[in-house]
Formats: C-alpha cells, sequence, structure tokens
C-alpha cells in the first residue's frame, strides 16, 4: 500500500460538533463555534482580533483591502511562495515586487529588500516557510524606518515562535490557513489575525460583506447597512465545529508531528555528508513540525528521487516554482535574477508528514531515502 504524501487527522469529535452546530439552529458564520475559535487564538497566542475565513487566500484578499492597496502601490514579497500570496494584492491592482530568498532556507532574504523600496511601496509580505520564522527584528526596522505595513503569510506557521513569541504577531495584519495539509485543518479553512487596533473595526466590517452588521447584532448600532467594500469571507459554523474539535487537541498534534519531523532530522543526518541539504532552524526560530524537506543537489537528481520513491510506493513532491518566472508574471517580472528561489524551485523535495504515519512507514522512508543516496 503506497504512503501518502498527506492524510488528514481526525481527532474523534468532529462530527459531534458539526452535530451541535446543526442542533443548535445557526449553520452560518458568527456562530457559538466561530466565537470559540476566535477565543481560543486570542488568548493561546495573543492576537488582538481574530477573524475565521474560508481560507487563507480570503483572509489574504481581506489585508490587502485593509492595507488600502489601489492600482500603482508596490508590495514586496517573496518569489518563492503559493499563488494566492500574490493573487490577492494583484486583485487589487498593486504592482508585485518579488524578492528573492534566503540561501538558508526559502524564506525571504531581508539583506535583499531595501533595495528594492520605493515611495511607491506599501507592504512588505513574509511567508514563513515550513512554519520557521523570518527575522522578524529586521523587518520590523525596515518597516519603521520606510513607514510600510508588515503582512504576515503563516499559513503553515500555526503554533510557532519567533523569540518566544507567536508567529502572526508581529504583522499588522497575519494569515493562516487551515487546509487540509497543515497541521490544524478544517478541511478548507483559513483565519485573519489584526494586530493593528486601528484596523479591528474595520476588518469586521470588511469581513461581513462591507457592512456592520455584527455591531448591529451587538447592539452597537440600530441598524446595518453597506459601509466599506468588503465581501462574504465567513465560513459556516460547520467549517469552525470542525476547526474547535482539532483545536482541542493541538498539543497532542503538535507533538506527534513535531517527533516525526525529528526523526526525519536524525534519520537522514548523514546525508548532509554528502552535500544533501537538510531543514535550518535558526536559533531565533521554532520548528512546528509542518514540513520536512530535502535539498537536492539538482534537478535531475531530484526528479529520480521522487520517482525511486514511488516506485517504493512512498508519495513525496516538490513544492512552489518560482512566480516571477511564472507564466503570468513571467513579461511582468523586472528582469532581476532571483537565484535562490529558483534553487529551491528545482532542488527542493518534501517527504510525506501527517499525524497518523506510523514508525514502519516512516523508517521505510528514511531507509528508502538512504538506499537511494548509496
Amino acid at each position: 500500500m503506497q504512503i501518502p504524501f498527506n492524510k488528514p487527522y481526525f481527532s474523534g469529535k468532529e462530527i459531534s460538533y458539526i452535530k451541535k452546530a446543526i442542533q443548535s439552529g445557526k449553520i452560518s458564520g458568527d456562530g457559538m463555534f466561530t466565537k470559540k475559535c476566535h477565543s481560543f487564538f486570542e488568548k493561546e497566542y495573543g492576537f488582538k482580533k481574530v477573524l475565521l475565513t474560508s481560507s487563507c487566500t480570503d483572509a489574504l484578499e481581506m489585508t490587502a483591502i485593509l492595507a488600502g492597496i489601489s492600482p500603482g502601490d508596490e508590495v514586496i514579497m517573496p518569489s518563492f511562495t503559493f499563488v494566492s500570496t500574490a493573487n490577492a494584492f494583484a486583485l487589487r491592482g498593486a504592482k508585485i515586487v518579488f524578492a528573492d530568498s534566503s540561501s538558508e532556507n526559502p524564506n525571504i532574504d531581508v539583506a535583499k529588500i531595501e533595495a528594492l523600496i520605493t515611495p511607491k511601496t506599501k507592504v512588505i509580505v513574509l511567508v514563513h516557510y515550513a512554519g520557521i520564522a523570518c527575522q522578524m527584528d529586521e523587518f520590523d526596522k525596515l518597516a519603521k524606518q520606510y513607514h510600510l505595513m508588515i503582512i504576515e503569510d503563516a499559513a503553515m506557521a500555526i503554533d510557532s515562535f519567533y523569540k518566544g513569541k507567536a508567529l502572526g504577531s508581529f504583522g499588522n495584519l497575519s494569515t493562516f490557513s487551515f487546509h487540509e495539509s497543515k497541521n490544524i485543518i478544517s478541511g478548507e479553512g483559513g483565519m485573519l489575525a489584526v494586530n493593528d487596533s486601528d484596523l479591528i473595526k474595520r476588518s469586521e466590517i470588511v469581513w461581513e460583506k462591507g457592512t456592520n452588521r455584527s455591531a448591529f447584532f451587538r447592539g452597537e448600532v440600530n441598524k446595518y447597512g453597506w459601509v466599506d467594500l468588503g465581501s462574504s469571507f465567513l465560513p459556516s459554523e460547520l467549517n469552525a465545529a470542525f476547526l474547535y474539535a482539532q483545536l482541542e487537541n493541538m498539543k497532542d498534534i503538535q507533538s506527534k508531528r513535531k517527533k516525526i519531523w525529528n526523526n526525519y532530522f536524525d534519520g537522514l543526518s548523514s546525508l548532509k555528508s554528502k552535500e544533501i541539504g537538510l531543514p535550518v532552524v535558526p536559533d531565533y526560530a521554532t520548528n512546528n513540525g509542518h514540513l520536512f524537506y530535502l535539498i537536492c543537489r539538482c534537478l535531475e537528481e531530484r526528479s529520480k528521487l521522487i520517482k525511486y520513491l514511488k516506485e517504493k510506493e512512498i508519495m513525496a513532491v516538490f513544492h512552489y516554482l518560482s512566480l516571477h518566472k511564472s507564466p503570468y508574471f513571467a513579461e511582468k517580472h523586472d528582469g532581476r535574477v532571483l537565484s535562490n528561489a529558483d534553487f529551491y524551485t528545482d532542488h527542493l523535495v518534501r517527504l510525506p508528514l501527517f499525524y497518523k504515519l506510523t514508525d514502519a512507514e516512516q523508517s521505510k522512508i528514511i531507509n528508502a531515502v538512504l538506499d537511494f543516496y548509496k
């Protein structure tokens, strides 16, 4: 039987909580389970305001509206990221300025950012690849010096930290994903964390289709109407109920995923002598067990490794393709060579990592990789 790349984990209470949501008589958004999830994240990680969304893509699109992005504004972000990171701002008419990754890991290289800032730059978007923190102190300095907003795309970074502080709590705005491939899931789902107090009231309006409906239901206004731009970003109570069952088991999920990650690192550490790259977790960051990757020596080697593992009934995959070279964007790119982004595009391979991965299955994967390099 093939070992899949990912297998969604169910804690056991998802169905009963969904049933409870149905029995409550309210299955549209912003009900009992949505509020429970909001409260969990605000208390656990210190986010000032949290809003569940239908996806991380939706949360990113909310950040573009809240940042006031308009045609001609420039937004700096890594090229090595998922298309949603860029789409959210392109949809508002922004000029996307792609930056290179670090040579140490796929995160955006802070040393390359200042040269990209112009009077039109409005936002820097950071992606914490594999849940490993970007160098937040350095980005904070740049943001203050040039009066820029920081937005954290923390899709992979739930329960991960920078110098003891939760990722997602640094940016003016931050986004998370609960897609089935993530640590904590709701099938499809996401979340916006608002850390800028000035944006809290408006974020709720944008979330509610541009209306002050939430304030109306709290009795703060006597009627509600269309007061701003927005869309239907709320997930249903069924998604929130599923998510809350996951959150109740978060410590167990995280403990198991980190154990699997550490097993990979220990089991494959001998490959470093062959110049095969393993993930690097800087001293200022933590590892949340989201994904484990190898850096192969060339594209041909990676292709052969993936093929070899597939023959052994193990599903391994590569990851992002540099967005600055994508069919949609290639002609819009300014011509800069982003060598590290291209390097990760051609060299990085991800191994299976999910809660139900057994010790025997992981041993099979580790031994297969070691055998390939023999």
